[in-house]
């Protein structure tokens, strides 16, 4: 079952409507990113991305930096709204809270009756949705330096009607799963790039919300720590069962942890599948570049 749907999603940077749609016209004729960007003025984020992630699944998204992998994974969490298109998030796959969230008020016959557009969501409904189904792990880790490490893990519980004491109940456990049991009272930046990389993936996983949002979360890591990491993360993902789109720009480390693997290229979405799909039937030569860059 699909979790996430991307419809028809085009992102046109600081243009009008009007400016946007002659940019998406030339888009529609065959035109490149970059020749329309040279032409009219304005960048293209992505263009006409249609991708389903499946419920509990690790996907995978790549591409060169500029493809638009960034791009796309905000708008999983509006932190970017599209030019055009619409995000369904199916809501069978969700917490007690996030049951809250209010539908809109129709939605299209081919997508799941349980699904909601996002970009329909009213602010309030819209932080319900950041609170209760999203969390994001953020490739410079994102940790508040005057909090402790166990306050960090905690701080997405805040809003939950719970003590102090039950969050950071929870907050250990996670810290525990984390491998950082002994490491609640230390502040930041007393710990290693991957010990705080693992506060940000505790902090996360703390809130048990169902889609988690990585954004080269490991990039910035030397290559034992990551390795360690994708390990770390590959066996809570067994056990969890979380959908995860991940965002990476290296195919080593793609094919490693994903179970599909969607890549970008100039704001397009090129090709989506298993790393074996993508490495004996790849679309082009920039999907064949990539999968023969594996070591």
């Amino acid at each position: 079952m699909d979790h996430i749907k991307l419809e028809n999603i085009s992102k046109i940077y600081n243009a009008s409507p009007k400016q946007a749609q002659s940019a998406l016209d030339l888009l529609a004729d065959g035109m490149d990113s970059t020749r329309v960007k040279a032409q009219t003025g304005y960048s293209v984020g992505l263009y006409d991305v249609n991708l389903a992630i499946k419920a509990g699944e690790l996907h995978c998204i790549m591409g060169l930096s500029g493809s638009g992998k960034s791009t796309l994974i905000r708008h999983l969490n509006r932190l970017i709204d599209p030019t055009t298109g619409k995000i369904w998030v199916n809501t069978d796959m969700r917490n007690d809270k996030a049951a809250n969230i209010s539908k809109p008020a129709a939605a299209d016959t081919h997508t799941s009756h349980s699904a909601i557009n996002i970009l329909d969501l009213d602010d309030k409904g819209l932080q319900q949705y950041r609170q209760h189904t999203v969390s994001m792990v953020f490739q410079h880790f994102g940790l508040m330096p005057h909090m402790t490490v166990l306050q960090n893990v905690a701080y997405g519980l805040r809003v939950r009607k719970m003590s102090v004491s039950e969050r950071h109940e929870i907050a250990r456990h996670w810290l525990a799963e984390v491998g950082l049991p002994n490491l609640e009272s230390s502040y930041p930046d007393e710990l290693s790039g991957g010990m705080q990389q693992r506060v940000g993936l505790a902090r996360a996983l703390a809130t048990d919300n169902p889609i988690l949002l990585m954004d080269e979360a490991f990039s910035a890591l030397d290559p034992l720590i990551r390795g360690q990491l994708q390990d770390q993360l590959l066996e809570l993902q067994a056990r969890l069962h979380k959908t995860i789109a991940f965002i990476t720009h290296d195919i080593d480390e793609a094919v490693k942890v994903g179970q599909r693997i969607s890549i970008l290229n100039g704001g397009r979405l090129v090709q989506t599948g298993t790393p074996n799909e993508l490495r004996d039937n790849p679309a082009d030569d920039y999907v064949a570049q990539f999968m023969s860059a594996k070591h």
